[in-house]
Protein backbone atom coordinates (compact mmCIF):
# COMPACT_ATOMS: atom_id res chain seq x y z
CA UNK A 1 0.00 0.00 0.00
CA UNK A 2 1.40 3.43 -1.23
CA UNK A 3 0.89 6.12 1.08
CA UNK A 4 1.23 9.46 -1.09
CA UNK A 5 2.45 10.78 -4.44
CA UNK A 6 5.74 12.45 -4.24
CA UNK A 7 6.47 14.52 -6.52
CA UNK A 8 9.05 17.36 -6.14
CA UNK A 9 9.11 19.29 -9.63
CA UNK A 10 7.51 22.80 -10.61
CA UNK A 11 8.60 26.19 -10.23
CA UNK A 12 12.20 27.09 -8.77
CA UNK A 13 11.97 29.34 -5.72
CA UNK A 14 15.04 31.31 -5.30
CA UNK A 15 17.49 30.43 -2.51
CA UNK A 16 19.46 27.63 -1.29
CA UNK A 17 18.89 24.26 0.70
CA UNK A 18 18.65 24.68 4.28
CA UNK A 19 20.95 23.39 6.63
CA UNK A 20 20.62 19.47 7.38
CA UNK A 21 19.60 19.05 11.15
CA UNK A 22 17.18 15.90 11.45
CA UNK A 23 16.80 12.50 10.21
CA UNK A 24 13.95 9.86 10.34
CA UNK A 25 14.40 6.46 11.75
CA UNK A 26 11.59 3.49 12.24
CA UNK A 27 10.94 3.09 16.01
CA UNK A 28 10.44 -0.62 17.41
CA UNK A 29 6.70 0.76 18.60
CA UNK A 30 5.40 4.57 18.24
CA UNK A 31 2.35 6.38 19.71
CA UNK A 32 2.97 5.62 23.19
CA UNK A 33 3.89 1.65 22.72
CA UNK A 34 1.09 1.01 20.96
CA UNK A 35 1.85 0.14 17.35
CA UNK A 36 4.55 -1.76 16.71
CA UNK A 37 6.65 -2.08 13.54
CA UNK A 38 5.70 -5.14 11.35
CA UNK A 39 7.46 -4.39 8.44
CA UNK A 40 10.27 -2.13 7.50
CA UNK A 41 10.23 -1.18 3.73
CA UNK A 42 12.60 1.49 3.25
CA UNK A 43 14.32 -0.20 0.79
CA UNK A 44 11.71 -0.94 -1.41
CA UNK A 45 9.96 2.26 -1.29
CA UNK A 46 13.27 4.01 -1.07
CA UNK A 47 14.57 3.50 -4.17
CA UNK A 48 11.16 4.78 -6.15
CA UNK A 49 11.40 7.77 -3.96
CA UNK A 50 15.10 8.45 -4.70
CA UNK A 51 14.11 7.64 -8.51
CA UNK A 52 10.66 10.32 -8.51
CA UNK A 53 13.29 12.89 -6.29
CA UNK A 54 16.47 12.56 -8.79
CA UNK A 55 17.01 16.25 -10.19
CA UNK A 56 14.42 17.73 -8.29
CA UNK A 57 14.70 21.87 -7.80
CA UNK A 58 13.37 21.75 -3.95
CA UNK A 59 14.65 18.39 -2.31
CA UNK A 60 17.93 17.30 -1.76
CA UNK A 61 17.45 13.42 0.17
CA UNK A 62 19.35 11.88 2.62
CA UNK A 63 17.43 8.59 3.25
CA UNK A 64 14.09 6.68 3.66
CA UNK A 65 12.13 5.42 6.82
CA UNK A 66 9.31 3.83 6.35
CA UNK A 67 6.95 0.53 7.45
CA UNK A 68 4.10 -1.08 8.74
CA UNK A 69 3.23 -0.51 12.53
CA UNK A 70 -0.31 -2.89 13.55
CA UNK A 71 -1.67 -2.23 17.18
CA UNK A 72 -0.11 -4.36 20.04
CA UNK A 73 1.68 -6.33 16.73
CA UNK A 74 -2.23 -7.44 15.80
CA UNK A 75 -2.37 -6.94 11.95
CA UNK A 76 -5.92 -7.87 12.28
CA UNK A 77 -6.54 -5.27 14.30
CA UNK A 78 -5.36 -2.69 11.30
CA UNK A 79 -2.29 -0.87 10.36
CA UNK A 80 -0.33 2.21 10.01
CA UNK A 81 1.72 2.90 7.21
CA UNK A 82 4.28 5.14 7.95
CA UNK A 83 6.28 6.34 4.96
CA UNK A 84 9.28 9.42 5.70
CA UNK A 85 12.01 11.03 3.97
CA UNK A 86 14.77 12.80 5.03
CA UNK A 87 16.56 15.23 3.86
CA UNK A 88 16.60 19.24 2.89
CA UNK A 89 13.96 20.35 1.46
CA UNK A 90 13.43 23.93 -0.05
CA UNK A 91 9.46 24.51 0.30
CA UNK A 92 7.93 22.56 2.36
CA UNK A 93 4.50 24.45 2.19
CA UNK A 94 4.77 23.90 -1.63
CA UNK A 95 6.33 19.94 -0.93
CA UNK A 96 3.40 19.02 1.83
CA UNK A 97 0.39 20.12 -0.37
CA UNK A 98 2.35 18.48 -3.78
CA UNK A 99 2.47 15.41 -2.04
CA UNK A 100 -0.94 15.58 -0.63
CA UNK A 101 -2.65 15.66 -4.09
CA UNK A 102 -0.80 12.40 -5.22
CA UNK A 103 -3.09 10.57 -2.36
CA UNK A 104 -6.17 10.77 -4.82
CA UNK A 105 -4.18 9.95 -7.87
CA UNK A 106 -3.87 6.07 -8.13
CA UNK A 107 -5.66 3.44 -9.63
CA UNK A 108 -8.90 3.08 -8.44
CA UNK A 109 -8.17 6.07 -5.66
CA UNK A 110 -10.40 8.67 -4.77
CA UNK A 111 -10.15 11.72 -2.33
CA UNK A 112 -13.49 11.98 -0.43
CA UNK A 113 -12.74 14.43 2.17
CA UNK A 114 -10.82 17.24 0.94
CA UNK A 115 -7.18 18.01 2.23
CA UNK A 116 -7.65 20.00 5.49
CA UNK A 117 -4.90 21.70 7.45
CA UNK A 118 -4.64 21.11 11.42
CA UNK A 119 -1.80 22.34 13.59
CA UNK A 120 -2.42 19.97 16.55
CA UNK A 121 -1.29 21.28 20.04
CA UNK A 122 2.39 21.14 20.52
CA UNK A 123 2.93 21.37 16.72
CA UNK A 124 5.14 24.39 16.88
CA UNK A 125 4.38 26.11 13.62
CA UNK A 126 4.40 22.99 11.68
CA UNK A 127 0.94 22.05 9.62
CA UNK A 128 -0.38 18.67 9.48
CA UNK A 129 -2.96 18.29 6.01
CA UNK A 130 -4.84 15.10 6.21
CA UNK A 131 -7.83 14.12 3.82
CA UNK A 132 -9.58 10.73 3.19
CA UNK A 133 -9.30 8.78 0.40
CA UNK A 134 -11.36 5.79 -1.15
CA UNK A 135 -9.59 2.71 -2.63
CA UNK A 136 -11.60 -0.07 -4.71
CA UNK A 137 -10.15 -3.58 -4.22
CA UNK A 138 -11.40 -6.38 -5.31
CA UNK A 139 -14.75 -4.56 -5.84
CA UNK A 140 -14.64 -3.37 -2.26
CA UNK A 141 -14.46 0.28 -1.08
CA UNK A 142 -12.05 0.74 1.66
CA UNK A 143 -11.71 3.86 3.60
CA UNK A 144 -7.83 5.11 3.80
CA UNK A 145 -7.16 8.64 5.72
CA UNK A 146 -3.66 10.11 5.05
CA UNK A 147 -1.80 12.98 6.98
CA UNK A 148 1.47 14.24 6.19
CA UNK A 149 3.88 17.16 7.09
CA UNK A 150 6.56 18.58 5.26
CA UNK A 151 9.38 20.46 7.20
CA UNK A 152 12.89 21.82 6.11
CA UNK A 153 14.43 18.30 6.60
CA UNK A 154 11.84 15.58 6.94
CA UNK A 155 8.29 14.31 5.17
CA UNK A 156 6.29 11.89 6.24
CA UNK A 157 2.80 10.71 5.70
CA UNK A 158 0.43 8.33 7.67
CA UNK A 159 -2.54 5.83 6.29
CA UNK A 160 -4.73 4.68 8.80
CA UNK A 161 -5.97 1.27 7.72
CA UNK A 162 -8.74 -0.15 10.44
CA UNK A 163 -10.45 -3.37 10.21
CA UNK A 164 -13.76 -1.99 9.43
CA UNK A 165 -11.97 0.51 6.25
CA UNK A 166 -14.73 -1.30 4.64
CA UNK A 167 -17.28 0.23 6.30
CA UNK A 168 -16.28 3.41 7.49
CA UNK A 169 -17.82 6.65 6.28
CA UNK A 170 -15.05 8.79 5.41
CA UNK A 171 -17.06 11.77 6.54
CA UNK A 172 -17.28 10.11 9.93
CA UNK A 173 -13.02 9.72 10.08
CA UNK A 174 -11.63 12.01 13.11
CA UNK A 175 -9.20 14.08 11.27
CA UNK A 176 -8.09 15.54 13.89
CA UNK A 177 -7.42 12.83 15.75
CA UNK A 178 -4.86 11.51 12.75
CA UNK A 179 -3.23 14.80 12.69
CA UNK A 180 -2.45 14.78 16.50
CA UNK A 181 -1.24 11.35 15.99
CA UNK A 182 0.68 12.12 13.23
CA UNK A 183 2.46 15.08 15.33
CA UNK A 184 3.26 12.59 17.78
CA UNK A 185 4.51 9.79 14.98
CA UNK A 186 6.88 12.46 13.38
CA UNK A 187 8.29 14.04 17.13
CA UNK A 188 9.19 9.92 17.69
CA UNK A 189 10.63 9.44 14.08
CA UNK A 190 12.69 12.73 13.70
CA UNK A 191 15.83 12.34 15.78
CA UNK A 192 18.54 15.13 15.24
CA UNK A 193 21.94 14.55 13.14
Amino acid sequence: MSAVGYSMHGLKPAGGFPEAKYRLFLPKTLVDNRYELMRDISDSEGKALEDEAAGSWDAKLGGVAAGHYSPGGDEAKGTLVVTGVYGRFKDPDWTRNDMMKGGGEGADTEVVVAPEDFQPAGSDGITITCEVSTRTESGVKVTLPICGWVDANTLGSVVEATTTATTDDPSDVDLDKLAATTLQIRSEMRKPI
